[in-house]
């Protein structure tokens, strides 16, 4: 039987977003003790009792100047371990972005499935479940794992944030590529139902090839219109540039992106300068980077993750379904 209420830790540079998501609970964040030796081994451990404990251990697994993602993987993998070790009752990772879920298939021969190997590592140490936000491939991800796997989206949070930005303008909902277009329906249908009018769905063509991305037939009606972008992360930013320079070519009024993980992995400084796009919205599902938002010229908003999170873990612990997290 698990005892009281859920103990929240929360790793590396997650630690301020997990100290939001344990004030949305109104708890304390529990205490864990992070070391590093001299020959680049690390440990981790809980400071906190665990035993008997429903236990939810939050982690982005995306590199950064301090930690490569298989750094971040591996830390987790071993500090899950070592709460399992320690006897508690349920233990779930939170990972608002996970780390090789792109890679959920063989594009060429002999490719490596990332996504099916990071789960069997997860499944090895005996976790119960695992949480994860708007990952690449929804399908790939749920049937990559053989514990419970649950999917977030943070479409209810980007409706609550564009519904009063589109007012009354004619709006359509863009998706960069045809394999984005569930996701942008999605998104299209819930600000339909806020707004309780139509708003227009458009796709774009996106090609990849050896020397870059070709393609740029928009599909859909975006003349006069917000263009409203979305996608579930932005790495370089030239899909969403792309994008935004093809629905201003057909007449969009304005466009706007809205994109779970801000990884901005090529620098901010040419998405943020690029005139067709007038404002990039992202989660802080990555701890945002200074340079990063210095360049972003007033055109970067964050949304803050951490409800969605507290409520999922809320609902986790009182064994309650988290699709009602998703109905906009």
């Amino acid at each position: 039987m698990r005892d009281g209420a859920p103990l929240v830790f929360a790793l590396g540079r997650d630690r301020p977003l997990g100290e939001r998501v344990a004030a949305e609970l109104g708890l304390a964040l529990a205490q864990h003790e992070e070391r590093a030796f001299a020959d680049g081994e690390q440990e981790a451990r809980p400071l906190t009792g665990v035993r008997g404990r429903d236990v939810y251990v939050l982690d982005a697994l995306v590199g950064d100047e301090a930690a490569s993602p298989h750094d971040k993987l591996c830390r987790l993998l071993f500090f899950l371990a070592a709460v399992r070790d320690a006897g508690a009752a349920r233990v779930t990772a939170v990972v608002p972005y996970l780390c090789y879920a792109r890679k959920e298939r063989r594009t060429q021969p002999r490719d490596p499935v990332a996504t099916r190997y990071v789960a069997q590592l997860f499944e090895a140490i005996g976790i119960d479940r695992i949480v994860a936000v708007d990952v690449h491939d929804v399908a790939a991800y749920e049937n990559a794992f053989r514990c419970r796997a649950e999917h977030l989206e943070a479409r209810p949070l980007f409706v609550d944030y564009f519904a009063p930005l589109v007012g009354e303008r004619p709006v359509a909902v863009v998706s960069p590529d045809a394999g984005g277009f569930k996701r942008a329906e999605r998104f299209r249908r819930s600000l339909a139902r806020r707004l309780d009018r139509e708003v227009g769905m458009v796709f774009l063509e996106k090609v990849r090839t050896e020397t870059g991305i070709l393609g740029g037939a928009v599909v859909g009606e975006v003349e006069g219109r917000l263009a409203l972008i979305v996608d579930d992360l932005i790495a370089t930013g030239s899909t969403v540039v792309r994008a935004a320079s093809a629905c201003r070519a057909r007449g969009a009024l304005e466009v706007v992106v809205a994109a779970t993980h801000g990884l901005f992995t090529g620098g901010a400084a040419a998405l943020f300068g690029d005139e067709s796009l007038a404002r990039v919205v992202v989660t802080d599902s990555v701890p945002p980077d200074g340079a990063d938002v210095e360049s972003a010229r007033g055109k970067l908003a964050v949304v803050p993750l951490a409800p969605l999170l507290a409520r999922a873990i809320e609902r986790l612990h009182g064994d309650a379904s988290l699709s009602e997290l998703t109905e906009v």
